[in-house]
């Protein structure tokens, strides 16, 4: 029984940590945490500029991002932090996404959700999460005032860009110091 061997090696080679984890992965076998696997692998092997998301510990279904404001914009500098929780049906159905960041920005809610069409009604399976964090990017800097979540940051960039981007600049900053 000493010389018995198993799956990966030796019985007595096993330590607890690496039962779970391969207990997780065959765990994680459907369709949506494979593909958030593949969505991993692929944001470690080829990360776009500016952005960086890992599932939490031991929960392929539960991300933390990290998005970096976007060079000579107000938000350059800033470092905003947001969740994505998937759900069985990704990727037929998009996570849900919000800023923990405090954000001042026409299509971000109080609460760090986002009015982004392609996190609703424009949702495809061919994204993934580097293209939702990328389009998240983007819209930092390309806001539609046309759908606000947040009117006041609506009202403002189109009616008093100095100050808006000096409240921008604020969040900037606070961004430095947040947890």
């Amino acid at each position: 029984m000493q010389n018995q061997k198993y799956l990966f090696g030796h019985a007595d080679s096993y330590n607890h940590d690496e039962v779970l984890l391969f207990l997780e992965a065959v765990r994680m076998s459907t369709p949506a945490r494979k593909r958030l696997m593949r969505d991993f692998k692929r944001l470690q092997q080829d990360p776009p500029a500016g952005i960086s998301g890992a599932p939490q510990d031991n929960n392929i279904m539960l991300w933390n991002a990290v998005i970096f404001g976007p060079d000579d914009t107000p938000w350059d500098g800033g470092t905003f932090k947001l969740t994505l929780q998937f759900i069985e049906d990704y990727p037929n159905k998009p996570p849900t996404v919000r800023f923990v960041s405090r954000m001042f920005h026409p299509n971000i809610y109080a609460d760090g959700s986002i009015c982004l069409d392609i996190l609703q009604n424009q949702w495809s399976p061919i994204y993934d999460v580097a293209a939702i964090l990328t389009s998240i990017q983007s819209l930092l800097c390309d806001p539609n005032p046309n759908s606000p979540a947040n009117s006041e940051a609506a009202r403002m960039f189109s009616e008093n860009k100095r100050e808006y981007n000096r409240r921008v600049r604020d969040i900037v900053e606070q961004s430095w110091t947040a947890d």
